[in-house]
């Protein structure tokens, strides 16, 4: 009998859960609670549910959505990059970072990705499947109970396109951010986008609190349509118009990632236009060198990397460089691939279960 897995449900799914179980709505509660506020390892951890109902949970259900098959630490320890392995033997990175008191969690939202970036590794996989929203909080639970410590801020930004998975994401970070479940702070919590234009105005419209990042990564639509093929559906201009609208009615600050490719989009002329773009939008920048990945995509050397920096000074913006943590073990920005696909037992195994 296939079990099922009751990581990702919400309040609402839990009360039909316990009601098709003859179960009081109150149970409901105490599941939510224990799944997300105490992230409780195993349903016999949950002391207040009663003894019968806890066995029949472990008989006809699973808590879990994933599990943690592999860690890597840097070398200076400040990054690590935990690989999850998921019910049908698929697998996913998420990669912790540790500055003085915060912890960051970098996470995926799909098995490999459809957009297909010619400088992202995790764009050679393709698309395999979205994730549930199990799926994505379980690499926050269990990256938390790895860590001993909670988790402080999150970013949407790890393998896949974060947008085309949409309702399962929006589900997870509100069960991330109940007060009732994990409280992460919703300004805590970043979603990057390529520029999904549709899904990033669903976004707007429906008044999501989370902070908005667009990988912008050029200056004209050759170029980011060169590097990311889907700028020829929504192009520059149709994100820029969006960002105004945005930081206009959302009154939110607007994030825009710029990965920095050597002889691609890393000139003083890209730079120019770059502040000529952003001037009157309400965003902060934050310029990514490029971390080697793909064949045929190089970093700036250092002083040039400095010199696009200076000339976006004038930018009424903050403007960062932000280099990539734990480059030497794949878990910068664009490095996320799962080079470890299940075997053959393993997908059978999944087929069975």
């Amino acid at each position: 009998m296939n079990k099922i897995v009751l990581k990702g449900y919400n309040l609402e799914q839990l009360e039909a859960f316990v009601r098709e179980q003859g179960e009081p709505r109150f149970r409901a509660d105490q599941l939510f609670l224990w799944m997300y506020k105490h992230q409780a390892a195993s349903f016999d951890d949950m002391s207040d549910v009663s003894r019968a109902f806890r066995q029949r949970l472990n008989d006809m259900a699973e808590l879990h959505a994933a599990k943690i098959e592999a860690v890597q630490a840097s070398r200076n320890g400040d990054t690590q990059k935990l690989l999850f392995r998921l019910k049908d033997g698929a697998r996913v990175e998420a990669v912790l970072m540790f500055e003085d008191d915060r912890r960051t969690l970098c996470i995926s939202t799909q098995v490999g990705c459809p957009i297909d970036c010619k400088f992202c590794a995790t764009g050679l996989m393709g698309l395999k499947r979205n994730l549930t929203p199990g799926e994505i909080i379980d690499q926050v639970i269990l990256a938390q109970r790895h860590a001993g410590q909670p988790i402080t801020n999150l970013v949407v930004m790890g393998m896949g396109e974060p947008l085309l998975n949409y309702d399962n994401l929006m589900q997870a970070l509100e069960i991330l951010a109940h007060d009732k479940g994990p409280n992460l702070a919703r300004r805590h919590i970043v979603v990057s986008t390529s520029g999904v234009l549709p899904a990033m105005r669903r976004f707007l419209q429906e008044g999501r609190k989370y902070r908005l990042a667009i990988s912008l990564n050029a200056t004209t639509d050759e170029v980011r349509t060169r590097i990311i093929p889907i700028n020829k559906k929504w192009p520059i201009d149709a994100l820029l118009q969006f960002a105004r609208e945005y930081t206009r009615r959302s009154r939110e600050r607007l994030t825009f990632e710029y990965v920095l490719l050597h002889g691609i989009n890393d000139t003083l002329e890209d730079a120019r236009r770059l502040l000529r773009m952003l001037t009157g939008i309400r965003c902060k920048v934050n310029l990514i060198p490029y971390n080697p990945t793909v064949r045929g995509f190089e970093p700036p050397p250092r002083e040039a990397v400095q010199r696009f920096y200076e000339e976006l000074r004038s930018l009424r913006a903050p403007v960062t460089i932000r280099w990539s943590k734990g480059v030497d073990i794949d878990a910068g920005c664009g490095q996320l691939v799962t080079k470890v696909e299940a075997s053959e037992p393993e997908k059978a195994e999944a087929a069975m279960s």
